[in-house]
């Protein structure tokens, strides 16, 4: 049975808040990663920038669709939503583009549980945590992919 710790990346790269996305970027280019954890200085994971974050910033500005009623405008999308997606658009930093409080996984976790987690989630990268909330590797999608290539096949003739 493989577990994350049998998978998972240990040479870990991250990124604080304040690191500008350009530089995020230049990162996750640069090595090919899906995602990078955030950490704050005490080096407590705060958060996840990802690819797609950063994809976020090319796209125009949502235009809020309405419906009148009773002369009044009645939005159909919820304000904080278009809120955040404006958020990440205009980000100079990390911090305004992230994804907060990230899913997790701890280095036990087995690796089925980890990919139903990353495919039911739509999740590609997920930092390792130990015990005590440390940061300790990173389980991406490709992590999987290469276990599965490992693993021996069965056969039940």
């Amino acid at each position: 049975m493989l577990t994350v710790k049998d998978i998972m990346s240990t040479n870990i790269v991250s990124v604080k808040p304040d690191t500008e996305i350009i530089e995020a970027a230049k990162i996750l280019l640069e090595n090919r990663f899906n995602g990078l954890p955030v950490v704050d200085d005490s080096g407590k994971v705060v958060g996840i920038i990802c690819q797609s974050d950063l994809v976020a910033q090319q796209k125009s500005l949502p235009i809020p669709t309405l419906f009148t009623f009773l002369d009044g405008f009645i939005p159909l999308t919820s304000f904080k939503k278009m809120e955040r997606e404006i958020q990440k658009i205009a980000a100079i930093t990390v911090a305004d583009a992230m994804t907060k409080n990230p899913v997790t996984v701890k280095p036990d976790n087995r690796i089925e549980t980890v990919a139903a987690l990353m495919a039911d989630n739509k999740l590609y990268t997920l930092p390792v945590l130990d015990d005590a909330g440390r940061l300790m590797g990173i389980v991406g999608k490709e992590d999987l992919l290469k276990s599965f290539i490992k693993r021996p096949v069965s056969t039940d003739e």
